[in-house]
């Protein structure tokens, strides 16, 4: 769906009418990588990738800069590593940071869930908040809110696009050009990033980073923003049955960030839940592959040359590598988070990226 801001109303024409203002922002881009302006290749990095094939990726990225490096920076870094109290003792480190790094991991990650953990009374009130919160949904939406994340985030998408198709035709009877401009243009920007959205979320799984990322396309705190300035501008053409229609906009749109809060907070649990389990799993083979380092290579392992670097070369490289793991499946996951947590400081309507305001 299009969201240039030279479509056409009624037989009005924005850019030929010398009426009409067309210079006004009201549309935008129906993803949030288009509407922040960033490379595909960093919202993959950040968010979009499975988080092993990021940690695949920087595992790779570490193994050639560290054997490129000690293979032809000068000074040569051969005649150390030859040493076999250098090989010992860069291993040994390793086990003690291995250690304390999944230890600080775990306990993080048990600190974060603990806020789960509660008196039967505190559970008694988080369960009668969130049935509340379904109740007026299933209001709004007109049948029961759907238990699936994916499906409860697109009746809030659906609803928010019903609602604004109803404030164009609510307000088509009104002789003024330039509201009637800005509705369409309005309306179309509401309708094309549901479309998106609601594809997104068709088959989107929660346990998956799919659903939030789908979530985070829909910009409605823009939409929120728009609602109300075009109620405000041109309240001298509105009667109260329109102003009625943006209202109820509203409070469709104003639903939806809540309930998107409310499943970015499940999953960063369950992106926590998932990181202690990986990183757990990465340290038993970290830790061995340290342990045989300290106990079993020495300068005499693995003689020669292969495509032009030294064996030993390649065998330290390698298991460097695999006693990083762990703490690259911590990047890998952390990246994503704070990521999200940075793009969604605000709930209520304030732009905080300046490409969007």
């Amino acid at each position: 769906m299009s969201t240039d801001t030279g479509s056409s109303t009624d037989g009005i024409d924005g850019e030929s009418n010398p009426d009409v203002d067309t210079s006004i922002d009201i549309s935008t881009e129906n993803t949030m990588r288009a509407r922040s302006g960033d490379s595909r290749v960093n919202i993959w990095l950040l968010l979009g990738a499975n988080r092993l094939h990021v940690t695949a990726v920087l595992a790779l990225v570490v193994f050639v800069a560290f054997v490129a490096l000690v293979s032809y920076l000068p000074p040569a870094l051969l005649p150390q590593l030859r040493s076999s109290d250098t090989i010992e003792t860069m291993f040994s480190t390793m086990i003690g940071a291995i250690i304390t790094g999944t230890t600080l991991v775990v306990t993080i990650g048990q600190l974060v869930l603990s806020q789960e953990n509660g008196p039967l009374g505190e559970q008694r009130s988080r369960m009668e908040e969130a049935m509340d919160f379904r109740d007026f949904t299933e209001e709004l939406i007109g049948t029961p809110s759907p238990a699936d994340p994916s499906a409860f985030l697109r009746s809030l998408v659906d609803i928010s696009q019903e609602r604004a198709e109803a404030v164009r035709d609510g307000l088509d009877h009104i002789d003024s050009d330039q509201l009637q401009w800005e509705v369409e243009e309005f309306t179309e920007s509401v309708v094309g990033n549901s479309e998106t959205v609601r594809e997104q979320l068709d088959d989107a799984e929660f346990g998956t980073f799919d659903v939030l990322f789908a979530a985070l396309n829909y910009n409605y705190a823009w939409k929120i923003f728009q609602a109300e300035r075009l109620a405000n501008d041109h309240e001298e053409d509105l009667g109260q049955p329109e102003d009625d229609l943006f209202d109820e906009l509203k409070t469709a749109l104003s639903m939806f960030g809540p309930a998107r809060e409310h499943v970015k907070t499940l999953y960063f649990e369950w992106a926590l839940v998932s990181l202690s389990q990986m990183i757990l799993y990465a340290a038993i083979p970290a830790l061995v592959v340290a342990g045989v380092m300290t106990t079993v290579v020495n300068v005499g392992t693995f003689p020669g040359a292969s495509f032009g670097v030294a064996n030993l070369i390649w065998l330290i490289g390698a298991s460097f590598t695999v006693t990083l793991v762990p703490f690259l499946l911590f990047v890998s996951y952390v990246l994503r988070i704070v990521t999200i947590a940075k793009r969604t400081l605000s709930i209520e309507p304030l732009i905080l990226r300046s490409s969007q305001r």
